[in-house]
């Protein structure tokens, strides 16, 4: 026998979404009234990236089950990366990784999945990273009746890092949740975060960042939205002005700067596009700004094996996403230090 508890049930806690309701089978990242006043976003929100369940357990077994919406065919990612969930032990740089559950057909309608994890016994911090692409419906584990479930310890990095950008930020193409460079970082650093990246969509509109700026809390603020932006000029108009709504709101938080890593394509775009981005920040700090880092897209990748890096020319695979991280991480880990 054994005992099962919805992911919205103490001890287990969430993080990463605005919405979390198992009644109404809602697990967004936006909340209603952002999804009414953000139609573009109206899908996208509805997603679960960047969510996670945290717990502490000494089971020997893990039961995961999931319902989703549906299974949504995309050519450039393996239903592990999304429609699945996958599950690591530990934290910081020292965490493993256990395993995934995701459908293993594409569906139109709602699909069920269920998967058991071996576990040593011993009590150990479990994080479960939640689907990226489609929509969480319910979501319950189970452990043997003789075990226990504590609450997890809080992140070492309270306030989430919030990132904005493309289907990148989101986490397009890693084969699953935990792959992404978002997800990488912010494990690494044991931070909690909220992905709002989005697909296609996010385009520096001024209005959305207004709804950002309106977070109460964040630790650092990550812009990567470039790859949205129609061309380099439309970048330009809202590059500048949707960071100074940010930092006019949160005066005191790191921001990083991000330009695209994809750049063999389009090199003579993407160098427009950086330069860009490498503008915004070049002016806040002649502003005085000292909390505001930059990191070139063009390096993310490394100089050896840079095809090796997408899954499209465009999109990361697990490859492209760790060497992204591997830059990132130590930037904000200095950027930590500011806060």
């Amino acid at each position: 026998m054994m005992k099962l508890y919805d992911i919205t049930e103490k001890p287990l806690k969430i993080y990463g979404l605005a919405v979390a309701d198992s009644e109404k089978r809602q697990f967004f990242r936006l909340p209603e009234e952002a999804l009414e006043r953000f139609p573009q976003y109206g899908y996208l929100g509805r997603r679960a990236a960047g969510g996670r369940v945290r717990f502490q357990t000494d089971a020997k077994k893990l039961y995961v089950k999931m319902t989703l919406a549906g299974t949504k065919e995309d050519i450039n990612i393996p239903l592990s990366g999304s429609a699945g969930a996958d599950i690591y032990l530990g934290k910081g740089t020292e965490a493993t990784y256990l395993g995934y559950i995701a459908p293993k057909t594409h569906t139109e309608g709602e699909i069920t999945v269920e998967k058991t994890f071996d576990l040593t016994g011993e009590e150990v911090l479990v994080t479960i990273n939640l689907p990226r692409n489609d929509h969480l419906l319910e979501m319950q584990i189970g452990i043997e009746e003789s075990a226990k479930l504590w609450e997890a310890p809080e992140y070492t990095v309270e306030k989430p890092i919030v990132f904005y950008g493309s289907s990148i930020t989101e986490g397009g193409c890693a084969p699953r949740p935990g792959n992404a460079y978002t997800s990488i970082v912010s494990r690494w650093l044991d931070a909690d975060y909220r992905n709002m990246g989005f697909s296609g969509s996010a385009r520096g509109e001024e209005d959305f960042a207004e709804y950002l700026a309106g977070f109460p809390e964040m630790s650092l603020f990550v812009m990567d939205y470039d790859h949205n932006s129609p061309s380099p000029e439309h970048l330009a108009e809202t590059h500048a002005p949707f960071f100074e709504i940010i930092r006019k709101a949160h005066p005191d938080v790191p921001v990083l700067f991000l330009s695209r890593p994809d750049t063999d394509a389009e090199p003579e775009d993407s160098i427009c596009r950086r330069d860009v981005v490498h503008a915004t920040y070049e002016a806040a700090k002649r502003r005085g700004d000292e909390k505001i880092w930059f990191v070139d897209g063009h390096e993310l990748f490394g100089k050896i094996g840079r095809p090796e890096c997408t899954v499209d020319g465009c999109h990361p695979n697990t490859l492209g996403f760790l060497r992204m991280a591997e830059q990132i991480y130590p930037v904000m880990q200095e950027m930590l230090k500011n806060v």
